[in-house]
Parts: structure tokens; C-alpha cells; sequence
């Protein structure tokens, strides 16, 4: 019986997939369970349509994402903090990191910067942003004492 996925499941298919399962499977588990659909000419049109859509906004965000990747290249960030002898009281984390660039505009989030550990020296930094699985970006980071 060929049917539609709705949904993720599991070692079995991804949402939109079209495959043929067993029919007790489909009817006694993925049916009830709103895990897929019968795949009718009409369904498979629709899920069609939908993963060409899905596809065009892909492409758009990629697009976009490597614009912001070069903007951040050239991008420098200073942030301050307290220090004695060149430790900081405290560290610089990912936070602090993400709510100085939402200041200066971008719309990176603390998921999106790799920082192994939090910063407690005064240095210059570079620090890997991972826009999307297959684009990454650095940015300089200067951690100046107060």
C-alpha cells in the first residue's frame, strides 16, 4: 500500500516521503496514529507542490545566509569587562556574545556561535558562527579590560 507521510517516523520515512509499507502497518498503526495518509493522485500532487515550495524557500534562505556570512566576515566586536592582571572577573559566553551583535543589528542567535569555552582572558578572538549546517563565518572578537 503506498502511502504519504505526514510526519517523521522513525527508520521508516521522513514527513512528505512516499512509500509502500505493509497494509496492517498503515492501517492498524500509521492511519490511526496520523502518521500518514493513503497516497492518492491528488495527495501526491499536493505533496509535490509543497516540497517545491519547500525547496525555493530553502534556496532563498541559503542565499541569504551566505550574504550574512559575508557581512560578518568583516565584522569586529569589542566588549568589555572587568580584569586584574589580565583575567576577567567572570567569563564572556555565547550570551554576551549574541546580545552584542542583536545590538549592532544582526539576528544571530547563541545557538548559532561555537565557543567551546567561555572567554576569561583579555585577547583577541575568533570566534566560529554556524549559520546553516554547510556555511560558517568568523568574527573577530576583542575582549578589552575596564
Amino acid at each position: 500500500m503506498k502511502v504519504i507521510f505526514l510526519q517523521d517516523v522513525k527508520s521508516v520515512a521522513r514527513k512528505g516521503d512516499i512509500k509502500d509499507v505493509a497494509e496492517g502497518y498503515a492501517r492498524n498503526f500509521l492511519f490511526p496514529k496520523k502518521m500518514a495518509e493513503m497516497a492518492t493522485d491528488e495527495a501526491i500532487k499536493n505533496v509535490t507542490a509543497q516540497k517545491e515550495k519547500e525547496r525555493v524557500e530553502e534556496a532563498k534562505n541559503t542565499e541569504k545566509m551566505r550574504q550574512l556570512a559575508g557581512v560578518l566576515r568583516d565584522m569586529e566586536i569589542v566588549l568589555k569587562s572587568k580584569e586584574k592582571n589580565g583575567k576577567l572577573f567572570g567569563s564572556i559566553s555565547k550570551k554576551d556574545i549574541a546580545e552584542n551583535l542583536k545590538r549592532e543589528g544582526s539576528e544571530i542567535t547563541e545557538e548559532k556561535i561555537i565557543l567551546e569555552n567561555p572567554i576569561k582572558k583579555i585577547g583577541e578572538y575568533k570566534i566560529e558562527i554556524k549559520l546553516t549546517s554547510d556555511i560558517v563565518s568568523y568574527i573577530k572578537l576583542k575582549v578589552e579590560g575596564v
